[in-house]
Parts: C-alpha cells; sequence; structure tokens
C-alpha cells in the first residue's frame, strides 16, 4: 500500500477525529501502578507517550507528569507527578520482548531518563518508520491522517498535566496519543505485506 508523503493542516482538519474507546485506567497509587504492570507485561506491544505541564517562561522546563501505556483495549495513565518510578515499571521500559511504540520516542525518552535513570530496550520511534514509506509529515497528527485517515486532536497538549485531577478531556487525549500508535504502527506493517 502507498501512502501520500505530506498532508496539509487544512486536510488533516477535515478528517474525522479518532478516539481511544477502550478502558481508561488512572494510576496514581503503587498499589495501582503494581496492577498496571502485571497487566503491561502480559502484553507484547504497547504504544507509548508521555505529556509533560507546559512552561510558558523561556529556558524553563517542567518534569514528565504523566507516563500513557497503552494495550489495545486498555490505557494506563501513570502520573508520575504522583507515584514513585518503580522497579516493575522500570522493568517494562527496559524489556526487549515488549515492543513499545510512539512518536518522537528520544525526548520522550530522554525527559523520562531526567526522572530515573534507566536502560531503554525495545523502542520503535514511528517517525523512522513512516520515512520507509516516503512519509515526510512527522507529526503524530500529521502520520494519524497520513497512515490512518484520522485526525487526531491535539486540544489538550498544552492543558496542566499537574492538575488534582486529570478531566475526561485529557484522559482522552492522552489515551488516544499512546494507543493511536499502536493503530499506525499496524497499518504500516499491514502495507508491507
Amino acid at each position: 500500500m502507498a501512502f501520500i508523503n505530506k498532508i496539509s493542516n487544512e486536510e488533516v482538519a477535515a478528517l474525522e477525529a479518532v478516539r481511544f474507546d477502550g478502558k481508561i485506567i488512572v494510576v496514581e497509587s503503587e498499589e495501582a501502578l503494581e496492577k498496571a504492570c502485571a497487566d503491561l507485561a502480559a502484553h507484547p506491544v504497547l504504544g507509548f507517550d508521555t505529556e509533560t505541564r507546559p512552561s510558558f517562561k523561556a529556558g524553563v522546563s517542567n518534569r514528565v507528569s504523566l507516563l500513557q501505556l497503552s494495550t489495545y483495549t486498555r490505557c494506563y495513565l501513570i502520573r508520575l507527578c504522583r507515584v514513585k518510578f518503580s522497579n516493575k515499571l522500570l522493568s517494562i521500559l527496559q524489556r526487549s520482548d515488549i515492543t513499545k511504540i510512539g512518536a518522537d520516542v528520544a525526548g520522550d525518552l530522554r525527559s523520562l531518563g531526567k526522572l530515573h535513570t534507566f536502560t531503554p530496550r525495545g523502542f520503535v520511534d514511528l517517525q523512522s518508520e513512516v520515512g520507509k514509506f516516503g512519509i515526510e509529515d512527522k507529526s503524530l497528527r500529521k502520520m494519524s491522517g497520513i497512515v490512518l485517515g484520522k485526525r487526531v486532536s491535539k486540544a489538550q497538549r498544552l492543558s496542566n498535566w499537574e492538575a488534582q485531577t486529570l478531566t475526561d478531556q485529557q484522559q482522552m487525549y492522552a489515551a488516544t496519543d499512546a494507543w493511536v500508535c499502536l493503530k499506525i504502527y499496524d497499518k504500516l506493517s499491514e502495507s508491507k505485506r
């Protein structure tokens, strides 16, 4: 299957929105993190993303607030601003037998590395993968538009990821960002066959 190599912002805006339709689990306690890690460790492929509270001051950057890891049916929103970076979570990020698929993975891993030192293994960056198909647009929004023909909403991107409670809109945005990476990867893999 051939894909177009570029898509305009206007063309993306005209597409139907894609939304995660599985179960979203917000992880804010050690106990919830244990359960999440047990489930995630049983899956060979996960969608991956992070969110950071935006800084509107030059030269000021915040720490990662949220780590999203998604299966096809469940997305865990791990609030790193509330729970410790546990050894079980580190294990998942370091396992080469669990493929973690994201966009701009290097940037996310750099940010996570500021919270805890670890050796990332098993990561696939969609920005590299789409290049093999001649796709030049590398934002998640545009990759989704080109590969899936659906639009990823970016409305919550600059919201407060360290808020006391994540809104339903924030949860849907965060879950969709991780899960849609799985869907894009699957479509690219299908087109290789």
